[in-house]
């Protein structure tokens, strides 16, 4: 339907209405009626109503025309949508009438050609008869004549601005001298008043349906809309208009200013729009502003307005439609600020990003993936993505897809699992590591793709030069022991798999220490140095020649027998021994001591293979040096030696993972009541399944290779540490015993590590003795003489000579040693009651120390008759597991 209705033709409109006012029923047989109302009336029913009842009022009406002018029949018809039939016929006949013009309905419109565009709107065609028709009318007559009809005058009636139906007079007896004026007057009469009630009925459904169009429409959208009327200076505020800014919907008699609505900031910019197109300059007002709601914030509105202007250009009206975008601009300001803040990311990242559309079309570049594949964004806009981003594998340099080829196709992120060598648009080269991910639109289905990338060329080769390091040695250029190490894991199960022989040489520099002391670490690498680059002469290219740390280097043989492997150690040897090494004018003789083993099925692990050869080489150092000695499973000395070094191992470890706890076991007075607790700490290790491992099973190895300084300094530190976190322990302290090896008394660092210790706990020195065996004291007497003086001195600490009596050494010195207790060994105390010897050594040691003014301490009190007897003895204190065992402290001593 178009949105305004035909415009009437008013000429013909005022003919018809003037023949209306002229023409009347004037037979007498029926009242005087207008005739322009009597054929709306006929219009109205025959348009509006299609129920029988309004077809018999149809009827009705056309039957008073009928007899008013004395024709047989009249007829109204209307043509279909498209003029080919006959749709609607309504007639009226008389009682005697041969024909009934309803047998027209249904019938072809090419039939009549009368009708076929040769009639007009109001146009007048005669047939005076229709077996003697003109030439011009004889198809029409001879259908008609089919009809029964003998005479017809028919006038054209124009809908819509067209011919679409016609109203028809007929008689039953030709009309030789024509039809009456009068009738032809009236036939136009009555179908310009058809034809002009069928359009104001059309006009008054179009107006009705726009009416309730708009009733049903306005409350559902959310537009507002005002009418300004200029010539009676009135406004119209719609009720969605009202509501919007928070009126009254309903409340019509408050009409606010819209002006002053309007923000002031954006008053001067709407006005002139407006003005502008009040001007014709633009054809339609439309304007993005903000307006004042009733509770006094502002609101964003989009205006849409037109304006009715007269002749002379002045405003007769103008209708504006507003509605309400504040949440919408709140959300376009916020993606705004996302989108800016995304931008300056994209802008300031240091990797480069670029997205394409589905295509694989380039859409954006940001600076950064400019500068790494050297094409500018407006030169890649609109292109490729494979002319802008080339990758090649790393290492065969083969064409690779696109990653964001692979990322669009699968519809899933893509990271690439290695460096991908990227050719820059001047042809540099570069290593990048990337992500493409697909993007997808609001349906989930994929638009586009995004390819983050950045340089890895530097990390890939810092990467390469720590790969090569985590593998070689730096001094020497030489697999490290890592290295070395995966490989000997290899050839053991190569061995365990009977592929073929294996031997492994441990060699050790003689002269080293020598050298590297009297000249200097410089000296010491370069001698390094050149041994490494001189053994690697002498091995084959199969063999494998590493540096396992310090002076140490290892030959693993491939492809080789015991016997010939040892063939090999005596030519290292002997190349080691014929090499003079030169540092500053001075020259050196080389000597080198080699264990050799076999590498075999049976061989346990590459633990156990390392440990053998390294035993055997310092069974060749031991045996005197520079010479060769070969590993033999049943070799008991090498057995014990492997066993060492495995706890020493296990020893690092431990002090490493804070394996190491402390225990304490009670010295008790004998022969009067102290007050205090007096006990003893000791040390305990934890192995790596978390079971207690015994002093004996781990010292020796500690003290063969030089752990027991760590060990004492682990002790002293954490024992102090203990009584400084538990003030109870400290309120009930009397004395508290450390035990300390003769190594750490040769150690020029210890002493002012326990004396830094000490002075920083704030632990009272009187409180703390230092427990040091027989052995190891007269080993170093000097140098314990100096450690006990110095902190007796300074912190009043106290010192027990400990398993007095194993040394069988002279009594003499003790007159001289200043130590405060003897503790008697265990051995001579757990025989007390039995062997009368024993007995008799114990009474005579507390005798000497009383003598030289000494407490003793008797250990292995096992039982309350031993303790008996030395409190009969006169021993002064006793300890062991008749008195109590020993029981561990808080934890927070063993982890620190």
């Amino acid at each position: 339907m178009s949105s305004q209705p035909p415009p009437i033709e008013t000429e013909e409109q005022e003919t018809a209405d003037f023949l209306a006012t002229q023409f009347v029923f004037g037979n007498g047989e029926h009242p005087t009626v207008g005739l322009d109302v009597l054929v709306t009336k006929v219009a109205v029913d025959f348009v509006g109503l299609t129920s029988e009842a309004g077809d018999n009022c149809v009827k009705r009406n056309l039957d008073a025309l009928r007899e008013a002018t004395g024709v047989d029949a009249i007829c109204i018809a209307l043509l279909d949508g498209e003029r080919k039939i006959i749709e609607r016929v309504a007639a009226a006949t008389g009682l005697v009438t041969p024909f009934d013009p309803q047998v027209m309905k249904g019938d072809a419109v090419e039939r009549l050609p009368v009708l076929n565009g040769k009639l007009e709107h109001l146009r007048v065609a005669e047939i005076r008869d229709t077996l003697h028709p003109r030439r011009e009318h004889a198809v029409d007559a001879a259908r008609l004549a089919e009809f029964n009809v003998r005479a017809a005058l028919v006038c054209g009636l124009s809908l819509n601005g067209r011919v679409n139906g016609f109203i028809a007079l007929f008689s039953s007896q030709p009309r030789k001298d024509g039809w009456d004026a009068n009738l032809h007057l009236m036939l136009k009469l009555v179908g310009s008043s058809f034809a002009t009630g069928l359009e104001r009925l059309r006009v008054q459904r179009y107006l009705g349906r726009l009416e309730e169009r708009n009733a049903l429409s306005l409350p559902a959208a959310n537009d507002g809309m005002w009418d300004f009327d200029v010539e009676n200076n009135t406004v119209y505020y719609s009720p969605r208009w009202r509501k919007m800014l928070g009126y009254d919907e309903h409340d019509v008699d408050v009409t606010p200013d819209w002006r002053r609505l309007v923000h002031p900031d954006d008053l001067a910019r709407v006005q002139a729009m407006i003005r502008d197109h009040i001007a014709g300059k633009t054809p339609m007002f439309e304007s993005v502003h903000r307006m004042r709601h009733v509770k006094g914030d502002w609101r964003w509105v989009v205006s849409r307005a037109q304006a009715r202007v007269d002749a002379s250009g002045r405003l007769r009206r103008l209708v504006c439609v507003e509605f309400d975008i504040t949440e919408r601009k709140l959300y376009e300001d916020a993606l705004f600020k996302e989108k800016e803040s995304a931008q300056i990311t994209l802008q300031s990242i240091g990797d480069g990003v670029i997205t394409t559309d589905g295509h694989m079309i380039v859409e954006y570049l940001n600076p950064t993936a400019e500068e790494l594949t050297g094409w500018k964004f407006e030169e890649a806009q609109g292109k490729g993505v494979d002319e802008i981003f080339r990758g090649f594998h790393e290492e065969t340099c083969e064409p690779l897809e696109n990653p964001l080829s692979v990322a669009i196709r699968r519809a899933r992120a893509i990271k690439s699992v290695r460096p991908t060598l990227l050719i820059k648009r001047d042809g540099n080269e570069m290593y990048i590591e990337s992500t493409a991910s697909p993007i997808r639109d609001g349906s989930g289905a994929v638009c586009g793709g995004v390819l983050v990338f950045h340089d890895v060329s530097e990390s890939r080769e810092l990467n390469r030069k720590l790969s090569y390091h985590a593998s070689h040695d730096i001094l020497t250029g030489l697999v490290n022991r890592r290295e070395f190490e995966a490989r000997l894991e290899r050839s053991l199960r190569s061995a365990k798999a009977r592929e073929t022989q294996y031997a492994l040489c441990h060699l050790d520099v003689d002269q080293f220490k020598i050298i590297n002391d009297t000249c200097g670490h410089s000296a010491g690498d370069a001698l390094l140095g050149q041994v490494g680059a001189l053994l690697k002469t002498k091995i084959r290219w199969r063999d494998t020649l590493a540096r396992l740390g310090g002076d140490e280097f290892g030959v693993l043989l491939e492809s080789c027998s015991l016997d010939d492997a040892l063939v090999m150690a005596e030519q290292l040897r002997e190349t080691m021994r014929n090499y003079k090494f030169v540092w500053e004018e001075r020259t050196f003789r080389l000597g080198c001591s080699i264990g050799v083993v076999p590498i075999t099925g049976d061989s346990e692990d590459v633990a156990t293979v390392l440990s053998s050869a390294d035993s055997a080489c310092q069974a060749a150092k031991e045996g005197g040096r520079n010479r060769v000695f070969s590993f033999q499973d049943n070799d008991i000395d090498l057995m014990r030696r492997r066993r060492e070094m495995q706890w020493a191992a296990r020893i690092n470890n431990a002090l490493e993972e804070s394996r190491f706890e402390l225990f304490r076991m009670t010295i008790q007075p004998l022969q009067k009541h102290e007050p205090g607790a007096h006990y003893e700490l000791l040390l305990r290790m934890r192995d790596e399944t978390g079971k207690i491992v015994a002093p004996d099973n781990f010292i020796n190895a500690a003290e063969r290779y030089g752990i027991t300084p760590q060990i004492d300094r682990w002790v002293v530190e954490h024992a102090l540490r203990w009584l400084v976190s538990e003030a109870d322990e400290r309120e009930r302290l009397a004395l508290c015993s450390i035990n300390l090896s003769g190594q750490s008394l040769g150690d020029a660092d210890f002493l002012p590590f326990v004396q830094k210790l000490l002075k920083n706990s704030g632990i009272d020195g009187t409180k703390i003795c230092f427990e040091i065996t027989e052995t190891a004291a007269i080993a170093s007497f000097s140098q314990a003489n100096r450690f006990i003086a110095a902190l007796k001195e300074e912190q009043g600490c106290k010192f027990a000579l400990d398993d007095f009596g194993t040394g069988l050494s002279s009594f003499g010195y003790l007159k001289h040693f200043p130590v405060d207790f003897l503790k008697i060994d265990g051995s001579f105390v757990k025989e007390i009651l039995r062997d009368p010897i024993d007995r008799e050594m114990v009474r005579s040691i507390n005798e000497i120390g009383h003598l030289t003014g000494k407490q003793t301490i008797a250990e292995f009190a096992e039982n309350e008759e031993i303790i008996n007897m030395l409190r009969s003895l006169g021993v002064d204190y006793a300890q062991g597991y008749g008195i109590s065992a020993p029981t561990r402290i808080l934890k927070i001593a063993a982890n620190g």
